[in-house]
């Protein structure tokens, strides 16, 4: 079945759900990526696949970048034989903390605030949603806490190389005739 110019929410809502799954796959392949990639620690990845989520989140809304986020944990877990492993449950916790505090940051200053600093929170957030979950379900001492500070210093290295990704990206898409005339929410 196909959408006609003269339906064009049907066409806007198709077109919604086809960027999507384009960005879950696209998430999943980068997430498997950066898993073959040599590791000082089993949790200690880059976090391409957030580009991904960005892009979802300042092109559609909320629900897009939840949707990319948690496809990709789950989509990822099951590739690659880690789900409901510890390793699983901290790529959970990191990836639902990043999300809200994004989609949180993107409500709070709209336009303000670019791909860039809503990466940059994002990440904080990743790395302290993984030390939390470490925390809570592996190692209950509070020595755990001392990796916070590297933890978030690489963690901002790298919400910063994906936020100017992520912005590379969204302009490019923009620029793209599925997304002529319209643009996006930009406010989640």
């Amino acid at each position: 079945m196909t959408s006609s110019a003269a339906d064009p929410e049907r066409l806007r809502k198709s077109r919604r759900e086809v960027f999507l799954a384009l960005f879950i796959a696209q998430a999943v392949a980068l997430h498997t990526f950066e898993y073959l990639l040599p590791s000082p620690a089993p949790w200690f990845r880059l976090g391409f696949a957030n580009i991904l989520t960005l892009v979802a989140l300042f092109l559609f809304d909320a629900g897009g970048a939840w949707t990319v986020a948690l496809s990709r944990i789950l989509v990822s877990s099951l590739l690659l034989g880690r789900f409901l492993t510890p390793g699983f449950f901290l790529s959970l916790s990191g990836g639902v903390l990043a999300t809200a505090i994004m989609i949180l940051a993107r409500r709070l200053a709209g336009d303000r605030l670019s791909p860039i600093g809503v990466s940059l929170l994002g990440a904080a957030g990743h790395a302290f949603g993984q030390l939390l979950c470490a925390w809570l379900l592996l190692v209950r001492h509070a020595g755990l806490w001392t990796l916070f500070p590297p933890l978030l210093l690489f963690a901002l290295g790298t919400g910063l190389v994906n936020g100017l990704a992520a912005d590379a990206v969204i302009r490019h898409l923009r620029g793209h005739r599925a997304f002529a005339g319209d643009q996006g929410n930009r406010s989640a």
